[in-house]
């Protein structure tokens, strides 16, 4: 490996660990829940969730799983999970 991508790396562990660095504007993830997997997106600072709670609800512990796991890198006006 050479001197520039040795930089790189070293770099990258930096900016993982900073992660107030990051902020997520779109994200889709497929969550395995108890009963069947759901889609949950994220576009612009609106979440959304295949699931039938959220429908309802319009938040559901799929995007609130979500929101704890990445509390750091969403913009705060797209934060609907209680405090914990």
């Amino acid at each position: 490996m050479d001197s520039g991508m040795i930089g790189k790396v070293a770099k990258a562990h930096r900016y993982a660990e900073e992660r107030e660095r990051f902020r997520f504007t779109q994200l889709r993830v497929t969550v395995h829940g108890e009963n069947s997997d759901h889609t949950v997106s994220l576009e612009g600072e609106r979440w959304s969730c295949t699931c039938e709670f959220f429908q309802h609800h319009q938040a559901c512990a799929h995007t609130m799983a979500l929101e704890i796991m990445f509390e750091p890198m969403l913009p705060a006006s797209v934060s609907f999970a209680m405090a914990s």
